[in-house]
């Protein structure tokens, strides 16, 4: 264990591994409910994710620290900042920008067409990645991977933590659902900041999946390995429920249409007063995580049939 890792407490349950600042004060949950705003096509989800970010950028001086969101979720907002970067229109606000991932599955290459960060590049652009701060990907082709997490939550603390967590929303057996990559029944906590669980074949298949259809430049190869993956790394409750804005979006259920019913159940869940059954609550159904964020906007498609 290095010094860095010893300001985290390590807790692990069923081989999850979650860490949490040993000075966190007691977790009060509040349900703020969930309020979506349907749009009528996926380029207009993403204007309405840049104009967030457009909102957090005139409420706020120096850096803007962001977390952003993988696969189909987000594709729209990327090809908006990619040709906001191309343009040069927007360079002082990119030049604020301190990017980091939000979750990764490991052990994997970091130049696998399967990871996030690839996908990022593919989207963004290199202007973009010129343009901005910092950028700090979950590391995922070492052989510490823990250590290599408590390294990237120094730095996002550092910084002063994420001022929008862009996020999406990913289905679960039984009308659940996953945030990020906190997976139901992996025994997430309040002040869990971030964790490293074990991977199932629904995952792999989700994450392939949405890969593919989202366009991203895969190999065979790239495959084999990525079904080789063993692990998640993911930012936890903590840094949903700490974000000073939660942005969610869910625009792909045409081809994920099990969203339907895992959405619907999120927002039609309020979470019990009863701090023991909210803690059951949220373990089963991690969607439901998003609700205790009291600045969260949600971006939704007419698909969803709300």
């Amino acid at each position: 264990m290095n010094n860095n890792q010893k300001q985290f407490l390590r807790e692990e349950e069923n081989n999850n591994i979650w860490l949490s600042k040993g000075n966190d004060q007691a977790f009060k949950l509040v349900d703020h409910g969930l309020a979506p705003t349907v749009l009528a096509s996926e380029a207009e989800v993403g204007k309405a994710m840049l104009n967030e970010l457009y909102a957090t950028a005139e409420a706020k001086e120096g850096d803007i620290n962001i977390a952003l969101l993988g696969g189909r979720g987000a594709q729209e907002l990327h090809r908006q900042l990619g040709k906001l970067a191309l343009s040069g229109e927007k360079d002082e606000l990119l030049s604020r920008l301190n990017v980091f991932t939000q979750d990764a599955l490991a052990p994997m290459s970091m130049g696998n067409g399967f990871s996030f960060v690839r996908d990022f590049e593919r989207i963004l652009g290199d202007a973009f990645f010129k343009k901005i701060k910092s950028f700090t990907p979950m590391q995922t082709d070492t052989d510490d991977l823990e250590s290599e997490l408590v390294q990237y939550l120094n730095k996002l603390e550092s910084l002063g933590g994420l001022d929008i967590f862009f996020i999406g929303h990913g289905p679960e057996e039984n009308q659940a659902s996953h945030l990020a990559y906190i997976k139901p029944f992996s025994g997430a906590k309040p002040p869990h900041v971030a964790g490293l669980i074990p991977i199932s074949s629904s995952i792999l298949e989700h994450h392939i999946s949405k890969f593919k259809a989202g366009g991203s430049l895969v190999s065979e190869d790239d495959e084999k390995e990525c079904r080789a993956a063993a692990y998640i790394l993911t930012l936890g409750p903590a840094a949903i429920i700490h974000a000073k804005k939660v942005v969610q979006s869910v625009v792909d259920a045409d081809s994920a249409p099990a969203k339907v019913q895992t959405y619907s159940k999120v927002l039609q869940t309020p979470i019990s007063a009863d701090p023991s059954e909210a803690l059951k609550q949220l373990n089963a159904n991690p969607g439901l995580w998003i609700r205790l964020n009291p600045n969260t906007k949600s971006f939704v498609l007419p698909n969803l049939e709300l």
